[in-house]
């Protein structure tokens, strides 16, 4: 998998302010992207991943993710906030950027969890991402790090 994301995976100045939100957004997106059939099912995995424990990291960042029979394939979303969503993250402050992570049921999820959180842990990464201005280069430094 040499291209992990591209440009139509992308959403930038969402409005989001809340975890419920953006969670209802990714949901929505994956079924309009061809992802699922299934909103409510992307929904339901998203929100029992969350009541884990949070997927809000550092630095401004959250990598929630959704495993479920109802993803057809492995995919990652990312979404850039027009503001600062209020998130229970590890650091306490807001995220301005997700990375959202879907996949079937099976191994791939671990590999791809622990491909994303490796990349953002590298903090030029992470700079990079937030001062990037369009959806290409967000999906370059993406696919160019992981």
């Amino acid at each position: 998998m040499s291209e992990y994301i591209n440009a139509s995976q992308i959403f930038l100045n969402n409005p989001a302010t809340n975890v419920d939100e953006v969670l209802e957004f990714l949901s929505k997106k994956a079924v309009e992207l061809g992802l699922s059939d299934d909103e409510a099912g992307v929904l339901a995995g998203f929100k029992e991943r969350e009541a884990l424990g949070t997927t809000g990291m550092q630095g401004g960042f959250a990598i929630p993710h959704c495993k479920s029979a109802v993803v057809k394939d492995a995919a990652i979303f990312v979404v850039k906030f027009a503001g600062k969503v209020d998130w229970d993250s590890l650091d306490g402050k807001p995220i301005k950027m997700a990375v959202a992570l879907f996949s079937p049921d099976g191994d791939v999820h671990l590999t791809l969890l622990s491909t994303v959180a490796t990349m953002l842990m590298d903090e030029s990464v992470r700079s990079k991402l937030l001062a990037a201005a369009d959806e290409d280069a967000i999906a370059s430094i993406i696919n160019a790090s992981m």
